[in-house]
């Protein structure tokens, strides 16, 4: 018997700063309350950068070692925002020149969020969420505790985040922008295309069918190699599966016409700002006619497929067989 494996990739962790040839990307992510610099990471995350946030900024040169040197991972976005302590916003110089003097200054790059004060004032008023400086904060020079309304809240936030701001080399204002122009305008800054990711499901309507599948498939109409005996042990992977199914045209016209509704609409999905899709290819007991179509459709679309789209097949019934 002849069956395909899964195909599955490996990380090797590494001791040294960077680890493949991928290119290093550290940014150190900060801005304004409510500009939206949880929605940057949030983004980010999507394109492929592995996302922390409200990290104190003295522990930046820690967290990017154990990420890059330790763990292999060579884009980082470390969020940093008001909360942090006093004395780690006044030495962001020292902090942001080791970690250029680390892995390189064409590595390290800061991206400052802003936006108008009157479009601030809005989303906190809308949101009904407090500004961290609004309950209370503390004078170091007076050692006296103030408190603030959001107008000067606001106003503090800019000077105390001034020795971030002012070594930003990306600097966006949200103000005018919705979530999808946000996302596009941090892939310019940041040089990285809109991925998508194609999840092929088989699965056996005997069992229940997906919820969350963007398109369902049903291919029971198939000749059923279940009802041959030497064929029932067997699953869509394996090569006497195939041969089967060579000798039923149906099945090739069935592959040819998802084959092609696919190949036309799927790429559409990168213009749309989604990060996943999932096509559910279905029959009664998931191990034969929908996991042969699987199978046979992600070794297509693979070949197909744009650049920025991955084509993964999974099966869901596979611990049934």
């Amino acid at each position: 018997m002849d069956t395909r494996q899964d195909q599955s990739d490996n990380n090797t962790a590494s001791t040294t700063p960077q680890v493949s040839t991928d290119k290093l990307s550290i940014l150190v992510v900060s801005g304004r309350s409510g500009s939206g610099k949880t929605s940057v990471l949030n983004i980010l995350e999507d394109l492929g950068y592995y996302s922390i946030d409200n990290l104190p900024l003295s522990l930046l040169p820690n967290a990017a070692h154990k990420l890059i040197g330790e763990s292999g991972i060579n884009r980082i976005a470390l969020g940093v925002d008001i909360r942090t302590p006093r004395a780690d916003l006044s030495n962001f110089a020292a902090t942001h020149e080791l970690l250029r003097k680390t892995y390189g200054a064409q590595a390290v790059q800061v991206l400052y969020v802003t936006a108008q004060e009157s479009t601030l004032i809005a989303r906190f008023n809308s949101t009904r969420r407090v500004h961290p400086l609004m309950s209370q904060d503390v004078d170091s020079d007076n050692a006296r505790h103030i408190a603030f309304n959001l107008p000067a809240a606001l106003k503090k936030e800019v000077e105390l985040l001034e020795p971030i701001s002012a070594h930003a080399d990306i600097t966006i204002d949200t103000s005018s922008l919705n979530i999808h122009q946000l996302k596009d305008s941090l892939r310019e800054h940041v040089g990285v295309d809109n991925q998508i990711v194609i999840n092929l499901l088989s699965f056996g309507f005997k069992y229940g069918s997906p919820i969350d599948a963007d398109f369902v498939f049903d291919v029971r109409i198939l000749p059923n190699p279940h009802w041959n005996p030497k064929l029932r042990a067997s699953t869509g992977l394996d090569i006497e599966v195939d041969a089967f199914f060579s000798d039923y045209p149906e099945v090739t016209e069935m592959l040819n016409d998802i084959d092609k509704f696919l190949t036309r609409w799927l790429p559409e999905f990168l213009h749309n700002n989604r990060h996943t899709v999932t096509v559910a290819i279905g029959c009664t007991g998931g191990k034969h006619r929908s996991v042969f179509i699987t199978d046979h459709l992600q070794r297509r679309l693979t070949d197909t497929m744009p650049q920025g789209v991955k084509v993964l097949a999974k099966h869901r019934e596979k611990s049934r067989w």
